[in-house]
């Protein structure tokens, strides 16, 4: 059967990999290297048993500064009868560490003694004196660090599979090493293909992309302890990747094919497989990520198909290959799914696991039903509920790896989740850090971004989900996330926020608090070739528009001014498509997508578009009473009264901080 672009189940592709470096004898721990016992041990696997050379302490130690006595010389001493041991035959000074004399079993220290001259007077000479007087006795081994205490010669110090920690190191030491046995690193090949692909710093025209992925790849590799080679990319030619990838493999332990994993007519990686050994499977039920290639491939040229072969598997001459798709969602998860694994394997240590929480879904999840369905979310807890939010799906956001705080799993045969239903995540992050995460979802704005960035410096973490000012208020009703920006303009009393929070919150106490004031216009291409100059340029047949989604409040403004200049929705060509934040309207207009949408005049800025003013609105923080009152938000208040905040805001094209921080509703 061809296993070209046929989509198998996670567990069966893992399986196919794990036979095939079985039968390679490649699924082992790779062999052991020795190297230096200094910091750059750190974050090694140990390759064997690390025993111990020497004991630790090597010799009975004095654990204070004090006198050695025998224990039995000092039974009777009270503070009403104290008594005098002569410095000599039952008393000697001894420094933290010393070794203790070999009568001696015990350890006065200096602070409980009194030192006595020739003459029994009190002297101040406490290293030299003729005597002690002791007010209390001492049991035996008291204040003594005995031969042994913390290593003892010949017992285990660390098991093979270790990776060492800085105590490790010191541990090691302690027992006698100066070197140590550790796995050697795998090394691991990073081929990036594409004629389309262009190196970091270029600069970009229309067609062209930054190749990252090898980047981001081989940083994942250094962090789980493998060793990566960036190969300069290749462009789409069969022939030349062949020769690539052949050379790669003669000296790595595992070859990453980025890119060309799809079925398009440049998408070679699976073909290259197939002419230098053999491909085990071409695509995964996996979400995103799923044309992953996986093959064994010959690290000498000639030798095509020789894994079909007949042979004992101390005869080949192989290294696994594994196609990674191009896109950086997609790479990345690939890379976490199948090399975690093997390179934990060829380490000898256990794959890394993720800490598992059962969270809320903020939003429903529509997932294919043949595929595992990994989805990223940010996460927060919301009074006792852990919620998970999910982030941007598209398998080219890279920058939904940024915010993500886990991964949440739908299991394939799922169709997806409703909101408020229970759902397992993989935590990237530790619980200290979501118990200091604010959870905001509602309308988008840049001055959130900034917000982030102040939080950080006073110990909050501030993940926003862009769900549009409805839905944020929705989320609050449910108890899904801490607060929620909001800009809805009620058409009958021209207010702000108060009408809606009464609909959507009912019962709820809410504490609304003005932001900014921002200016609303049309964002069209520089020089306005389209001549646009208001709304009613909208229905010019020409003008393709941009809208955002349902219930945002910019959407909600558009329709009140048009509602007044009785302009019909149907009139305006693009009114139905929809984007979830004002930057996404400028990349559209700035892409060529759309001629025009209604934003803001900083994001018309960040992407250098011409701004059509049109609008004054109020952005308020909609937040719930109870959570205001509690410590979790205090930074974020300290915030809006803070002169370099505020400065930042300013600066933003477009903005008045005029009314941040005004109380524009509080309920009792």
């Amino acid at each position: 059967m061809s296993v070209y672009l046929h989509d198998i189940p996670l567990s069966e592709a893992q399986a196919r990999l794990k036979q095939a470096l079985q039968e390679a004898n490649l699924w082992r721990v790779l062999g052991p290297e020795t190297i230096p016992l200094d910091e750059n041990a750190l974050g090694r696997v140990t390759a064997e048993a690390v025993w111990a050379r020497i004991s630790s302490p090597h010799y009975h130690a004095s654990a204070m500064d004090g006198f050695a006595v025998r224990a039995i010389n000092t039974n009777g001493a009270l503070p009403s009868r104290p008594l005098t041991l002569q410095l000599g035959p039952e008393a000697e000074y001894v420094d933290t560490g010393d070794p203790l004399p070999g009568w001696a079993n015990a350890v006065i220290p200096i602070e409980n003694v009194e030192a006595l001259d020739e003459h029994g007077n009190i002297t101040e000479e406490i290293r030299e004196p003729a005597a002690i007087r002791i007010r209390a006795s001492v049991a035996p081994w008291s204040h003594v660090r005995p031969l042994g205490e913390d290593i003892v010669a010949t017992q285990l110090v660390l098991p093979a599979g270790h990776i060492l920690r800085p105590a490790d190191l010191g541990a090691i030491a302690a027992a006698g090493h100066q070197s140590i046995n550790v796995a050697r690193k795998p090394r691991v090949a990073i081929l990036p293909t594409g004629t389309e692909l262009v190196p970091i710093g270029s600069q970009l025209k229309a067609g062209d992309i930054l190749e990252y992925n090898s980047l981001v790849i081989a940083a994942q590799i250094k962090s789980m302890g493998g060793e990566a080679t960036r190969y300069p990319i290749t462009k789409d030619d069969f022939d030349l990747i062949c020769q690539r990838v052949q050379e790669a493999a003669q000296t790595h332990d595992l070859v990453l094919l980025n890119a060309g994993s799809s079925a398009g007519a440049e998408d070679f990686s699976a073909k290259v497989v197939e002419k230098l050994g053999t491909l085990l499977v071409h695509g995964v039920a996996v979400r995103p990520g799923h044309p992953v290639i996986l093959g064994m491939v010959n690290r000498e040229s000639g030798n095509e198909n020789r894994v079909s072969e007949n042979l004992k598997p101390e005869t080949w001459n192989l290294s696994p290959i594994i196609g990674v798709p191009g896109y950086p969602v997609s790479a990345a998860l690939t890379v976490e799914i199948f090399v975690e694994p093997l390179l934990a394997t060829w380490l000898g240590r256990r794959a890394k696991e993720l800490t598992v929480e059962t969270a809320t879904l903020t939003r429903k999840i529509v997932s294919p039903p043949g595929d595992d369905d990994f989805v990223r979310v940010a996460v927060g807890r919301v009074g006792e509920k852990l919620l998970a939010a999910p982030l941007a799906r598209g398998a080219g956001v890279i920058t939904s790896l940024v915010q993500a705080d886990g991964l949440a799993v739908i299991p394939r045969g799922t169709q997806g989740l409703e909101a408020g239903e229970k759902v397992q995540v993989h935590l990237y992050r530790n619980k200290a850090d979501i118990e200091r995460t604010i959870l905001s979802i509602g309308s988008h704005d840049m001055t959130l971004d900034l917000m982030a960035q102040f939080l950080t410096e006073r110990d909050r973490r501030l993940a926003s989900a862009n769900v549009g000012s409805q839905g944020g208020m929705v989320a609050l009703r449910r108890g899904e996330a801490h607060f929620a920006g909001s800009h809805l303009l009620d058409p009958k009393t021209g207010e702000y926020n108060i009408s809606y929070i009464r609909q959507y919150m009912p019962g709820i106490p809410v504490k609304l608090v003005a932001l900014v004031g921002r200016e609303q216009g049309l964002m069209v291409k520089k020089g306005n070739p389209k001549g646009i100059k208001s709304l009613g340029s909208l229905t010019n047949p020409q003008v393709r528009f941009m809208n955002r989604q349902r219930g945002a409040g910019t959407r909600v403004l558009l329709d009140y001014h048009l509602n007044l200049m009785t302009i019909p929705q149907s009139s305006i060509v693009g009114y139905t498509q929809e984007e979830y934040t004002h930057l996404g309207v400028a990349a559209a207009v700035a892409s060529g997508r759309a001629d025009c949408g209604l934003g803001i005049a900083a994001a018309a800025q960040a992407l250098d578009l011409d701004f059509i003013p049109l609008f004054q609105e109020r952005y308020d923080l909609v937040i719930p009473k109870e959570i205001a009152e509690g410590d979790l938000l205090a930074p974020l208040f300290g915030l809006l009264v803070d002169p370099a905040f505020r400065k930042a805001v300013s600066q933003l094209t477009g903005y008045d901080v005029s009314v941040m921080g005004n109380i524009i509703l509080e309920d009792e």
